[in-house]
């Protein structure tokens, strides 16, 4: 047999196939036809005739190179291709694939995705560092944003609901880093909380009370343990006749009812102007006639405006707060009331948020990536200076299995609610005997 060119179309053994074809010059094929195509130009034409021009181009690379690629790798290729010029490049993939949670960009060479709760790492890569900030200045562009040295952050969503923020060099120094967080297409039912073990039936029923009955519930938890979609849900239970208004900093809500109206912060421009906060938009919403304000996450003195309005007719809001535990959720709503500069004593803030919010759903992420509601807690009122709180459901974890994920069961605590009286007052039917210390399930591993 002849000498062959290393890239030909040569029988590798006893006829198993072409050869196959390097990374180095697949990258190179790439490259070429990503400089040969127009992309303003491409961007005007149909997905069809844009495939069309590809596929053209792509087999005079391949001859020109002497490189046989396989029907499906010409495929993957031209796919890579229209990602690159429609898309967001090497990530088009894992925003196709609904299990995956989230997308974790730290430098050109380094993704990672969320998949069921745990992180892995990938072998997608981008080309290099201007071949990612091509993408975030894409991302930018198209919600009429910019990201440079003086603008190094940027925090949007895209068209589908995905939260993106970026941040790039010169406080980078990884280079450019990205991270977006997806969201189902179709927010999740209490009952399909119920069947992945992150509530019991008697819990989920006894949040739909509340819920419907108008009490005022803040929702706590860490970064990524299903603080929105708790909200999501909750907001499901809201009667279709009362008129609700979303405050958010990146909409991420995604409210299955007709009577809504979402608002959503601005950040200023590069000149430093035009910014909009919550708390304008929460003291706005005052004047829109809603009947509940529900806010995506409080972070600031929007929090003192968010307590007024509980306390003034608005009751039945809610919102979310980042924190450990149920006592510092209480903490950091109280440092976040003194963040408004009116200098209110400890007590008097203490008071107003034991009579604002009613209920407190905490949730936590467990070993082995489950998410579930750790506890649901009343705030009683307060004693002297503290916040009383009496725990009414709660998951008591028993420990780990041998597949590494948490093992434990949901009980109710044996405290009779002070709030009880208002919901048999509004019509709920819920004996003495619900809240009877008991196991609600039986040990779980999700």
């Amino acid at each position: 047999m002849t000498n062959q060119d290393p890239n030909a179309n040569v029988m590798n053994g006893a006829g198993r196939g072409p050869a196959a074809v390097s990374p180095e010059v697949k990258a190179a094929i790439h490259r070429r036809l990503l400089e040969t195509l127009d992309f303003i130009e491409a961007r005007r034409m149909t997905p069809e005739q844009l495939q069309r021009e590809c596929s053209h181009r792509l087999e005079g690379l391949l001859s020109e190179h002497h490189c046989p690629l396989s029907t499906p790798e010409k495929a993957q290729m031209i796919r890579e291709l229209m990602d690159e010029i429609f898309g967001l490049g090497p990530l088009e993939e894992f925003l196709r694939d609904p299990a995956i949670s989230d997308v974790l960009v730290n430098g050109p060479n380094q993704i990672y995705i969320e998949r069921q709760g745990v992180l892995h790492r990938t072998e997608a890569c981008f080309r290099d560092d201007n071949h990612l900030m091509l993408v975030i200045q894409r991302i930018a562009a198209n919600v009429g944003r910019r990201i440079d040295e003086a603008s190094p952050m940027l925090d949007a969503r895209l068209a589908d609901g995905t939260r993106v923020n970026a941040i790039i060099p010169p406080l980078s120094l990884v280079g450019p880093s990205m991270s977006l967080r997806r969201f189902a297409n179709m927010p999740l039912k209490a009952d399909r909380l119920v069947e992945l073990g992150s509530i019991a039936p008697a819990m989920s029923d006894f949040l739909e009370a509340c819920v419907r009955c108008r009490i005022s519930l803040l929702v706590s938890g860490g970064t990524g343990t299903g603080k929105t979609t708790m909200l999501n849900i909750l907001s499901q239970w809201i009667p279709e006749n009362e008129r609700v208004i979303t405050i958010e900093d990146a909409a991420e809500l995604q409210l299955q009812r007709e009577h809504v109206v979402r608002l959503e912060t601005r950040p200023p421009n590069i000149e430093g102007r035009g910014e909009v906060t919550q708390r304008e938009l929460v003291r706005n919403s005052l004047r829109m006639r809603p009947d509940r304000i529900i806010i995506g996450e409080v972070r600031g003195p929007e929090a003192l405006d968010m307590l007024q309005a509980m306390n003034t007719g608005h009751d039945g809001s809610m919102t979310t707060v980042h924190a450990n535990n149920p006592r510092d959720a209480l903490r950091r709503v109280e440092n976040m009331v003194s963040m408004a500069g009116l200098n209110y004593p400890v007590h008097v803030i203490r008071q107003q948020m034991s009579s604002a919010i009613q209920l407190l759903v905490h949730l936590s992420r467990l070993t082995g990536g489950a998410r579930k509601i750790m506890t649901i807690s009343e705030i009683t009122g307060t004693e002297g200076d503290a916040v009383c709180l009496q725990e009414l459901f709660a998951f008591r974890q028993t420990g780990v299995s041998a597949d590494g994920h948490a093992v434990g069961f949901f009980e109710a605590c044996g405290v009779r609610p002070q709030l009880l009286n208002r919901l048999i007052a509004e019509g709920v039917k819920m004996g003495e005997d619900f809240f009877q210390k008991r196991v609600l399930s039986t040990k779980i591993t999700h």
